[in-house]
């Protein structure tokens, strides 16, 4: 077989040989990569015979997808004929109309249906043309919402026991309700597994399920409750590990305490129990394990305890006023080893991790050491795991934030053990993710943010927008061809504005090069390397405070950049509290573990309330002020 079989080989099963980088720049991938993702793809092509072999396989062996997608008013393509009726969720019939030969009409009303055709049935998901709204949820027809992104371990409340939760969310939700905005967006919630001192919010053992170290006191339930008014270091930083032990022990001893529980809280768990079913069992059995528990029940117990307290803090989002109230974030992926792993089966990647080429967050690349779903395991499974996990985070939300939604087009995919530039893009069934998306998001009225930045293949931006999916505009980002920031009519209707990311400098650390000087530390770079990358940030300043304009001032500059973004026509503006509060310290640094303080760092004990005041007070302002 030559090189264009291979080529042939890997375009078949997804794979795109030729793509261009955060520049612009064609590139190809080697041969050898393609070799390594193809094997662990199931597709073996070292020899001549077995790329001809896997070639067959990937072409005609497919299976059908058990769940076919289609939006409302599309024709849905099915070869087959015959008397036919749609049924909906109910098991109510409806007749059904074939247009032509191939093409049958779809209910006018979204859900999932059956398709009976003869002896033959049809699973099929008719999707609305677009998501949930932020019009929708405020009913208003050119919304100019705002709110806050809150890295929720960082928070502080009293008794928190070192980590943060919903009792420092449900203030920070207060605060920002009360101050006139509309939601208050989470870092991720998922649960951990085992957590460490490398712990990471992005990397978790299971994003169906929470993360009990994030739940707070409950009434009735804190008998035995003993934890630490503020068991954070002197130095401000997480010792992860030590605090989820205490939270843990913690939770262990409320558990036992339980039988004294009020009897409608105990219905409430036997309730809680019954509707997680097989799911909920089988991760209780393998956390159990994988923390060294033994005992399930203990596991369920925390879940129920963790949902119920987070569903307490959007409930009171509600009645103070915002709404949309908590914004989740669904992260990429989860741990090979992890329970959504070993729930998934054959339907996850084996032997490939995700990551990303190199792009403006991360000069070298990254490999995140999560997997993810195949796009053929999906197709097999009619999209469950997909559909079970839209519901979990949407569960009790207002909105979620999905990290990296260009991989419901494509995948950087790894060889594990192997670097960033050995990787591959993986296609997925783009309209048939988007299309469930749409569908559950109406279900739970819940807004879709995507994360939409990095290497963004042409055209993905429009087809997002086009299903309601709101992108991100970050400030860092946001400018002209030629590199200046662009003023705020200029910016995206079809995006959320935000002042920077967990993966940005603050502006204040930006603003001083923070970032900078802390790769210049871990790369061991030259002094005239380093000037020059200040000199660059200092005319980057320059740039930001002409475009801001006001005469902005090295100390005014910050209050300039938050009206500057609030300004803008998006429906929605979410400000970092790092920024509303003024601080240097980066939440993460790309492609470091271990040499900076990633995901440790706590907000400041007590909150500089009069900057607070002011930040929020100018940026609701600022969103009042304008209109489009």
């Amino acid at each position: 077989m030559s090189a264009g079989s291979l080529a042939l080989l890997a375009e078949a099963a997804g794979l795109l040989i030729d793509w261009e980088d955060v520049h612009g720049t064609p590139r190809t991938v080697s041969d050898d990569t393609l070799l390594s993702v193809l094997a662990a793809l199931g597709w073996p092509a070292e020899t001549p015979a077995q790329r001809e072999d896997s070639l067959q396989r990937c072409l005609h062996g497919r299976v059908q997808p058990a769940l076919r997608t289609v939006q409302v008013g599309e024709l849905l393509a099915l070869a087959a004929d015959g008397a036919a009726e749609w049924s909906d969720e109910q098991g109510q019939a409806w007749p059904a109309r074939q247009v032509r030969p191939g093409a049958w009409e779809v209910p006018a009303e979204p859900g999932y249906w059956r398709l009976r055709i003869g002896q033959a049935e049809h699973a099929v998901a008719v999707a609305p043309a677009r998501c949930f709204s932020v019009a929708d949820a405020t009913g208003k027809a050119m919304p100019r919402s705002w709110g806050a992104m809150l890295q929720v371990y960082a928070a502080r409340s009293a008794g928190d026991g070192g980590i943060g939760d919903s009792d420092g969310a449900q203030s920070w939700c207060a605060r920002i309700a009360a101050a006139g905005g509309d939601a208050l967006a989470l870092s991720p919630l998922h649960a951990a597994g085992h957590i460490d001192a490398a712990f990471s919010p992005y990397s978790p053992s299971d994003r169906r399920f929470l993360e009990p170290v994030y739940a707070g006191a409950l009434d009735g339930l804190e008998t035995g409750r003993a934890l630490e008014a503020d068991a954070t270091p002197a130095d401000g930083l997480i010792d992860w590990a030590g605090a989820a032990a205490a939270k843990w022990h913690a939770l262990r001893q409320s558990y036992q305490h339980f039988r004294q529980a009020p009897t409608e809280l105990q219905d409430d768990l036997r309730r809680f129990e019954q509707q997680g079913g097989a799911a909920l069992a089988a991760f209780a059995r393998f956390n159990a394990s994988a923390l060294g528990e033994g005992d399930p029940a203990l596991q369920v117990y925390a879940q129920w305890r963790t949902a119920r307290s987070w569903r307490r803090v959007q409930e009171r989002a509600g009645v103070a006023g915002m709404a949309l109230g908590l914004i989740a974030d669904l992260a990429v992926g989860f741990t090979p080893g992890g329970a959504e792993a070993s729930a998934a089966g054959d339907t996850a990647l084996r032997g490939l991790v995700l990551g990303a080429p190199p792009d403006a967050f991360a000069p070298g690349g990254q490999v995140w050491g999560v997997s993810s779903y195949s796009p053929d395991g999906l197709r097999r499974a009619g999209f469950a795991p997909f559909i079970a996990l839209l519901r979990a985070v949407m569960r009790d939300r207002g909105g979620v934030r999905i990290d990296h939604i260009l991989g419901l087009q494509r995948l950087w995919v790894v060889p594990q053990g192997a670097d960033s530039g050995q990787g591959v893009y993986l296609r997925y069934p783009l309209a048939d993710l988007l299309n469930l998306l749409a569908l559950e998001s109406w279900r739970h009225r819940c807004i879709v943010i995507g994360e939409d930045l990095g290497v963004v293949p042409p055209g993905i931006r429009d087809t997002l927008a086009a299903r309601g999916v709101l992108g991100m505009d970050v400030l860092a980002f946001t400018r002209s061809p030629a590199g200046e920031f662009l003023p705020p009519p200029q910016w995206r209707r079809t995006a959320v504005a935000m002042t920077g990311t967990h993966d940005l400098p603050t502006l204040e650390g930006w603003q001083h090069g923070d970032d900078l000087a802390w790769r210049a530390r871990l790369e061991a770079q030259p002094a005239a390397d380093h000037a020059q990358a200040m000199a660059e940030r200092h005319a980057d300043v320059a740039r930001l405070a002409r475009a801001v304009g006001g005469g902005a001032t090295p100390a005014t500059l910050r209050l300039a950049a938050l009206r500057h973004v609030a300004a803008g026509p998006a429906p929605l503006a979410l400000l970092p509290v790092e920024d509303a509060l003024g601080l240097r310290g980066q939440v993460n640094l790309p492609g470091t573990v271990a040499v900076h303080p990633n995901w440790r760092q706590r907000l400041p004990s007590p909150l500089p309330l009069r900057t607070l005041d002011r930040s929020l007070q100018q940026f609701a302002a600022a969103r009042r002020a304008q209109e489009y």
